[in-house]
């Protein structure tokens, strides 16, 4: 194996001591699990870290996991199917604008007041002016038809929206104000009781509930980083912590290691345009190494992404071939054979691509097949795998410099230079938002400013389509429909690379039910189905 170790180092710096003060499992409930008596109906979580903007779903909280104390109405099963939440179904008017759900009827906020069509309308209309993460600029209007009936018009057909219906939890219109975030009211299945920030958040059970009663009545959630989260389980101060590949061989008695199956990717965003143009704001666009197909192709074939599962992840993880790997929207034909080095080889060669000086680096044309990737500096898994594929390209004469920079930096040069990307959402519509054209340039989205118009045809088809159904097959063709597609046997504007496998130590006696294909990393995914948690006999 050519030598990586020194890269895969870089992953296992451990730190196993922290003050936990005024935090974690109390000395009575530790005495009574070590001494056998029954478990108790409290749980202490390290799964994540802390919301900079508090609880407020129409600022963003909730997207990436259960909103936990507001409900929503649609939610996604453990298959990824669409279920009823709040609503007891909807209906699509044959232009794909007006969409018309109706409430259950038996439905209050942990106040006791009751949910009403009012509240969800209020919510809608205040997350499309509070700037929220989600995409409300399709919204033209919302209105209460009744208590119990809300009516969406979009300014356009938009299959997606149905997702907003399933991220967006819905708050009250009596209890909301400046300091809701804080403090949040909802009707999901539990209360908010207490926040120390920086240190914990505590959660009771909500009597109010309409669905399905959690076992668990408190909840105590502790904010700690990964190193801090492994010591908390090593002392038996948590029953579930959130930890990091480079911890996942070391075992710790009385817990269980979950290895839960995501679609929280990394990959390469490559500059897909030669150099010239700049953006608005005089930043650099381009870059005519990368704007060779069969650079970014090469690169796709070479990796070889079991050895970076292995090496950088320890095992957990699994090859990514596409942004939407295993969804319900991704295109298999998309997966390819890598490691495949003599191809990509052969690929380059024909191409034009050769070393014509002996220093061991391809070139076509003048120019050398040497770039730069920028990873953000303090993201030690990003750096890890920067740092193999790198070593990796130089079997096929491709030489890529690393550097890590603050987004900040990184901000001013993506245009212009490879990055390493995260992304993964249970919204087919983060296909549109990196690959369209319509996209390039803006914030993180489409920053290779890459464009074919069959696939930009295929996702606003897509996007238009009168059913989810019928949507689906058209992202599909959008990743490619045997001629063309923004896959790696299309355009490649991306080298993915691996799907993170989320960890976590859990209590080998808690029962956390199925959990489905986890998002990107933010907010608390292992959560959403925290109502089915309970002991096992």
């Amino acid at each position: 194996m050519i030598n990586r170790k020194l890269c895969f180092l870089i992953c296992t710096a451990l730190v196993f001591f922290v003050v936990l003060a005024g935090c974690g499992k109390t000395e009575t409930m530790q005495s009574a699990e070590k001494s056998g008596e029954a478990k108790t109906d409290e749980l202490v979580l390290a799964v994540g870290s802390e919301p900079e903007n508090g609880f407020d779903p129409t600022t963003g909280w909730g997207r990436y996991g259960s909103p936990l104390f507001q409900s929503t109405l649609l939610k996604r099963d453990a298959k990824l199917n669409i279920v009823n939440d709040l609503a007891t179904g909807y209906t699509v008017s044959d232009d794909g604008k007006v969409w018309t759900v109706t409430l259950r009827e038996d439905v209050t906020f942990s106040d006791g007041k009751p949910l009403t069509a009012e509240d969800v309308k209020f919510t809608f209309e205040t997350a499309a002016t509070n700037g929220s993460v989600l995409d409300f600029q399709m919204l033209q209007s919302v209105e209460a038809v009744n208590p119990t009936t809300v009516r969406f018009t979009l300014k356009q057909a938009q299959s997606t929206f149905v997702n907003s219906l399933i991220a967006t939890g819905v708050v009250p219109k009596h209890a909301y104000g400046e300091d809701y975030a804080e403090h949040p009211v909802g009707s999901g299945p539990y209360r908010f009781v207490q926040w120390d920030k920086g240190q914990q958040l505590i959660v009771e059970a909500n009597p109010n509930y309409y669905d399905k009663k959690p076992y668990f009545q408190k909840v105590t959630f502790l904010f700690l980083n990964e190193d801090a989260a492994f010591a908390a389980a090593q002392t038996g101060e948590v029953d579930v912590a959130s930890i990091p590949a480079a911890f996942s061989k070391k075992e710790v008695s009385g817990l269980r290691l979950e290895a839960i199956e995501t679609v929280d990717n990394r990959g390469i965003a490559f500059p897909t345009v030669k150099s010239g143009a700049v953006t608005e704001d005089g930043l650099p666009i381009g870059n005519d190494v990368t704007a060779d197909p069969a650079i970014r192709k090469a690169i796709n074939l070479a990796t070889n992404r079991e050895e970076l599962i292995n090496g950088v992840l320890e095992g957990y993880g699994s090859p990514a071939f596409s942004a939407v790997d295993g969804l319900p929207w991704w295109n298999p034909e998309t997966a390819f054979k890598d490691g495949d080095v003599e191809n990509a080889k052969k690929l380059l060669h024909d191409a034009g691509w050769t070393d014509q000086n002996g220093d061991g680096i391809v070139e076509k044309d003048g120019v050398k097949a040497e770039f730069t990737l920028l990873y953000p500096a303090d993201d030690v898994i990003r750096q890890s795998l920067s740092l193999v594929v790198a070593d990796m390209m130089k079997e096929i004469g491709i030489k890529i410099n690393i550097e890590g920079k603050s987004w900040e930096m990184i901000e001013k040069e993506m245009y212009a230079n490879a990055v390493l990307m995260g992304w993964g959402s249970h919204d087919p519509h983060e296909l549109y938002n990196i690959y369209s054209s319509n996209n390039a340039g803006k914030d993180y989205f489409n920053t290779g400013f890459y464009k074919n118009v069959t696939v930009d045809r295929y996702m606003d088809e897509a996007l238009h389509a009168q059913s989810e159904e019928e949507a689906i097959e058209l992202w599909k063709k959008a990743q490619w429909d045997g001629k063309t597609g923004l896959s790696t046997k299309g355009d490649a504007p991306f080298a993915w690379l691996v799907n993170i496998d989320h960890l976590y130590l859990v209590d080998e006696k808690l029962d956390i039910g199925e959990q489905k294909i986890e998002p990107h990393e933010h907010g608390w995914p292992i959560t959403d189905n925290l109502v089915e948690w309970k002991w096992s006999e």
